[in-house]
């Protein structure tokens, strides 16, 4: 029986030259590793993201792929990226899921675990 596994992991920076915190906002960067560690090659089809702020203003994003990419990848491949998003807030934090299609049809998603968006220092 295939093994449909992908670990995520995830780096986020503060972009100060982007920000103006006198006018609610601060732009951050994330940086995501996507590693196939299932033993069945699959492609990344979309994305969907929940991004909350400290005032728990909520916003959702769905789009194909990421980056304008929809990697395919063989086990033990990975696949890095960087995007962004803007918040209102200091502190924020964001998570989601990927939806994939394996080599073999099957279709399945993989949860990305939420992260913290913040100011550095911030959260001690």
């Amino acid at each position: 029986m295939p093994v449909y596994d992908f670990a995520i992991t995830v780096k986020t920076q503060y972009l100060p030259e982007q920000s103006s915190p006198d006018r609610g906002q601060h732009v951050f960067s994330y940086t995501i590793t996507i590693k196939n560690t299932g033993d069945i090659a699959a492609q990344l089809i979309s994305r969907h993201w929940t991004i909350t702020d400290a005032n728990n203003q909520l916003q959702e994003v769905r789009g194909l792929g990421v980056v304008g990419h929809q990697p395919l990848l063989q086990p033990g491949q990975q696949f890095e990226y960087t995007s962004g998003t803007q918040l209102e807030t200091q502190l924020g934090s964001m998570k989601g899921e990927y939806f994939f299609v394996a080599e073999d049809g099957h279709r399945f998603e993989v949860a990305i675990p939420e992260f913290a968006l913040s100011l550095p220092h911030a959260l001690h």
